[in-house]
């Protein structure tokens, strides 16, 4: 897998500016994205799970069904 670190840490500044954190974990192949909202974070504010799955395919380089998205409030 290769990450592009420029287009995560680009992601991570945009959610940020809604108060969003995002973690991401790879193992074998398949990687878990993490987004979590802070206290003043904008309910509306995050693209539906497809379009993110989009965006971070282009990030992390793997197949978007590889991709493992958690959203706030999902355990």
């Amino acid at each position: 897998m290769s990450i592009d670190e420029s287009a995560l840490a680009q992601l991570r500044s945009t959610l940020a500016a809604d108060d969003y954190q995002l973690a991401v974990a790879d193992s074998d192949g398949q990687v878990r994205v993490s987004i979590t909202a802070g206290p003043a974070a904008c309910e509306d504010c995050l693209v539906p799970k497809p379009l993110m799955r989009g965006v971070l395919h282009q990030a992390l380089g793997v197949p978007e069904d590889a991709i493992t998205l958690i959203y706030p409030g999902e355990d």
